[in-house]
Parts: C-alpha cells; structure tokens; sequence
C-alpha cells in the first residue's frame, strides 16, 4: 500500500483526498492543514489523522508520498523537503508563480532523482486522453491545429484574483499545457491580447484580465488558439477541436444527461452545462490520482513532470508579456 498525507483540506485538498482514499492501492494516512476546524472533518471523513503542520506531515515516517494542494508560495518548500526524504510527490500547478524559482525546483528535483507530477488533472479526461490516443494512432494524419475554448461560469472572489498570479498563469496554464501535448511539438512563438469586460474596476486594481485569447506556433509552423473568459452565463464552458491533414477530433461540453427536449416552443433543448470544474472533471481527478498511485507502486516515470510544470508556465509568462506589449514573443 501507498501511505499518503494530502497536504491542504480546501477545495481541491478534498477531491484528492478522496481519490486516494478511493485506490485500493493507497491508504490515506493524514490530512495537514493549517486550520484544525478544516483538517479534521476532511480526515475523520476516510479514518486519517488531522495534522495542523505540514512538515511534520512530510517528515512522518510511515508516509511514502504527499499532495501538494496548498497555496502556491509553499508549493516549492513542501515538494523539496519530500524529495530530500525519498518521498513521492503530486503538486498541484503552478509550481510557483515565479518562473526563475521554478525552474530551479525543477533543476534540483531531476538533480536527485526526484518522483514529482504535476497536477495536470485535464489530461486524464477520458475523451481527452482518447483523442491523444487518436493522435497516436494516426486517425487525422499530422496535426495542424488545435482550438481550445476555456471559460468559468463566473469571476473568482476579489481575494482570489488578488493572490493567483493573473489569468494567464491561473487559468490559461492549464490550456497551455493541453495545447503542448496535443500539438505534440513545443510552441517556439506566443501572441496574446488581454481584456477586462467582465468586472473592469477590480482588474485594473490587479493589474489583470478576465477575457483573453492566445495563439501558439511550433517551429514547424503547427498552430494552437487558446480563448479564455472568467465568465459565461451559460455555464462552464470546455471545448476543443484538433484538426490533422485527414481529419478532425472534437470535444463538446459534457451535460447531465444526453437528452434533448423538442416541443412547439423549443427545439434540441438541452440541459444546462455542468456547473463548474469540479463536476467537469470529477473523473479526471480520480484517474490523475491512479496515475499517480500506479507510477510510485510500479516504480514506473510520472505521467507529467515538474519539466511540464516549467514549459507551461514559461507559456504563460511570455502570455503575459505579449498582452503587455501588444508583440509576438519568442519563448
């Protein structure tokens, strides 16, 4: 078995920790956050213990691998202190909203041998894991592009906006990163535009956006097109569509059900999108978590690396330039 301390009892602290406590292969042993009023139902809930520190979490020696589910600036701390004891390690993304701190965590990680993965749960998408495969298998011949629509359902709270980093490394990462891995080749070019239609006065105290697009190029000229937006009154939106030189592959939104209503006022009714990522990705989270379990039980490589965790944020920085700039920039 794979003893596991889940690190942060927040909102995405509790998705994993009942993807561990759901793997046969897995126990979860502790639960570490700040707040005991926030460990402990979180813990009590699967038979782990409550802990308020987290590196005696990590220090505890009948743990073998920890989540990182924290805030971003401890990410690094935390991931370190694991590897320097032996101990396998899923940090949720970024690794650090500064690019040079990250690049240099993951340096030192590959330096010793270190187990890391990032948290790029949408790659364990059961129909995005499938069109990689199509990929794969040739179905539609080489890629040409790829076309990802990404939106909320509506802004984060102000206290959010203030502390993520901007939209590009919070939001749109996680479009970069699945734009690399369907493309199948490194963007060598970005070009981005930024916008605040959403909630103006709020971003321009952050010195953020709430609706952007981004276009990505590799050096053989393969293209992805990335749009964005905090919010969409109709749902949370999640598309993509990835055209090859014999074929396309495409991604609609996911519904409660399939079902379609026709009557004399309405036409393919449809109900609502699901509501937010959580419902969107329930899946994804379990599968990213056996992924995670299978490579430290199997002594197999990491599906993703903290590498995938520097390229995506050096994408996101060079976003950021972009938008700045109003210029295409080289990454």
């Amino acid at each position: 078995m794979v003893r596991i301390a889940v690190l942060g009892a927040g909102r995405i602290g509790k998705i994993h920790a009942a993807s561990v406590a759901a793997n046969p292969k897995a126990t979860l042993v502790a639960v570490a956050d700040p707040f005991a009023d926030a460990a402990q139902p979180v813990a009590d809930g699967y038979g782990a213990e409550a802990m308020t520190d987290a590196m005696a979490a990590i220090e505890r020696s009948d743990i073998d691998a920890i989540v990182i589910g924290t805030p971003t600036d401890t990410h690094v701390g935390f991931m370190m202190k694991a590897i320097e004891l032996g101990k396998a390690v899923l940090c949720e993304k970024p690794i650090d909203l500064d690019i040079a701190k990250s690049e240099a965590a993951a340096v030192a990680v590959e330096r010793a041998g270190g187990k890391v993965m990032l948290a790029f749960n949408r790659r364990f998408d059961s129909t995005f894991a499938e069109m990689r495969r199509a990929i794969d298998a040739g179905r539609i011949g080489d890629v040409r592009q790829v076309v990802i629509s990404s939106r909320d359902p509506g802004m984060p709270p102000p206290a959010y906006v203030k502390t993520s980093g901007g939209i590009f490394r919070d939001m749109t990462i996680h479009d970069l990163d699945m734009a690399r891995w369907l493309l199948g080749e490194e963007p060598v070019l970005v070009t981005a535009v930024g916008s605040r239609l959403v909630d103006p006065d709020l971003l321009v105290q952050y010195n953020d956006y709430d609706t952007v697009m981004v276009v990505l190029q590799t050096a053989s000229g393969k293209q992805a097109h990335i749009n964005n937006c905090r919010e969409a009154v109709y749902g949370y939106d999640q598309r993509v569509e990835v055209l090859g030189s014999i074929g396309m592959l495409t991604q609609d939104n996911l519904r409660p059900t399939t079902m379609r209503v026709t009557t004399a006022e309405l036409t393919d009714a449809r109900e609502p999108l699901l509501n937010f990522f959580l419902e969107r990705y329930a899946q994804a989270y379990r599968a990213e978590m056996d992924a995670f379990i299978d490579a430290i039980h199997g002594d197999k490589p990491m599906p993703t690396t903290v590498r995938d965790g520097v390229l995506a944020l050096r994408l996101a920085e060079c976003a950021v330039e972009s938008a700045r700039t109003g210029r295409a920039v080289a990454v």
